[in-house]
C-alpha cells in the first residue's frame, strides 16, 4: 500500500522503475534470453539488416546484434555499479573524516582532493587508462579515481552542516566514540542527497565508460559492451546503420531512466523537507 502511494505521489518513478527492472533482468539473464550466441561467428550472415530472423541485424562477423546488446547489459551495469561503489566508498570516507575532525586533517585531505579536481575529469581518465593500458578494468579504475573527489567535497559540506547539531553534541558529551558518531549519527542524515547525486552520476558513468570503449581504451573485442559495439559500428555507419544505432539507443534509454530516477528522488527529498 505504501509503495502504491509512493508511485501515486511520484509518477516519475514509474518509467525509471521499468527501465531498472529491465536492466536487472538483462544483467542476470540477458545471455540466457538472447536468441543467438553473442560470440558465435557466422560469416555468410554478416552485415544483414534487421529482419524477422535478426531483429536488430547482424554485425561484421555475422553475430546477432540484439543478442550482443542483451549480453552486453551485464558489462555496462556491472561497470556502473563498480564505479559508483568505489567513488562512494572513497568519497564518503574522506569527506566524513575531513568534515568531522576539521583542522589539519581537513586541510590535508582537501588539498589532496583539490589535486584531483585540478584536472578535467575526462582528460585525467584518458591519461590514467593510457598509462595502465586499454581494458574495462582499467577504465573502471580510472573513472573511480577521477570521480571520488566530488563526493568527498559534497559529503564534507553535509557533515559540516550536521556535526554541530544538538544530538551530535550530546553523543560526544557522553563519551560516544568518534567513529560511531560519524557513521551512526551523522552519516545517516546525509544519505538522501548522496543517493540523489549518485543516481545522477550513474548515467554519466555509463556514458564515460562507453566513451572510453568507443575510442578503444575500454572493453576490448569481442566483449559486447555497449560503447564498444557503437565504436565498431562507426566504421560501417553509412552501409550498416544498425550496428551503432541500436547499442546507442540502449545507452540512451538507460541514461534516460537513470535521469528520471534522480528527478524523482529529488522530488521525494524536497517534499520531505517541506
Amino acid at each position: 500500500m505504501k509503495l502504491f502511494q509512493l508511485y501515486k505521489r511520484n509518477p516519475l518513478l514509474i518509467f525509471p522503475t521499468i527501465i531498472l527492472l529491465l536492466l536487472v533482468v538483462l544483467t542476470f539473464f540477458g545471455e540466457r534470453l538472447a536468441p543467438y550466441d553473442p560470440l558465435a561467428i557466422n560469416i555468410p550472415a554478416k552485415l544483414k539488416p534487421p529482419s524477422m530472423a535478426h531483429w536488430m541485424g547482424t554485425d561484421e562477423m555475422g553475430r546477432d546484434v540484439m543478442s550482443r546488446i542483451m549480453t552486453g547489459t551485464r558489462y555496462s551495469t556491472e561497470t556502473v555499479l563498480v564505479i559508483m561503489s568505489s567513488c562512494l566508498f572513497i568519497g564518503i570516507l574522506i569527506g566524513t573524516v575531513s568534515g568531522y575532525f576539521g583542522g589539519r586533517v581537513d586541510e590535508i585531505l582537501m588539498r589532496i582532493t583539490e589535486i584531483f579536481l585540478a584536472f578535467p575529469p575526462l582528460i585525467l581518465a584518458l591519461a590514467i587508462v593510457a598509462a595502465l593500458g586499454p581494458g574495462l578494468v582499467n577504465a573502471m579504475l580510472a573513472i573511480s579515481l577521477v570521480w571520488w573527489p566530488w563526493y568527498a567535497r559534497m559529503v564534507r559540506g553535509l557533515v559540516l552542516s550536521v556535526k554541530d547539531q544538538q544530538y551530535v553534541v550530546a553523543a560526544r558529551s557522553i563519551g560516544v566514540k568518534d567513529a560511531r558518531i560519524m557513521f551512526r549519527h551523522i552519516l545517516p542524515n546525509c544519505v538522501m542527497p548522496i543517493l540523489v547525486q549518485a543516481s545522477m552520476d550513474m548515467g554519466s558513468a555509463l556514458v564515460t565508460t562507453a566513451g572510453l570503449s568507443f575510442i578503444g581504451l575500454g572493453a576490448q573485442a569481442p566483449t559486447p559492451e555497449w560503447g564498444a559495439l557503437v565504436g565498431v559500428g562507426r566504421r560501417y555507419l553509412l552501409s550498416a546503420w544498425w550496428l551503432s544505432t541500436f547499442p546507442g539507443l540502449a545507452i540512451f534509454i538507460a541514461i534516460l531512466g537513470l535521469n528520471f530516477l534522480s528527478d524523482a528522488l529529488q522530488d521525494i527529498l524536497w517534499s520531505r523537507r517541506l
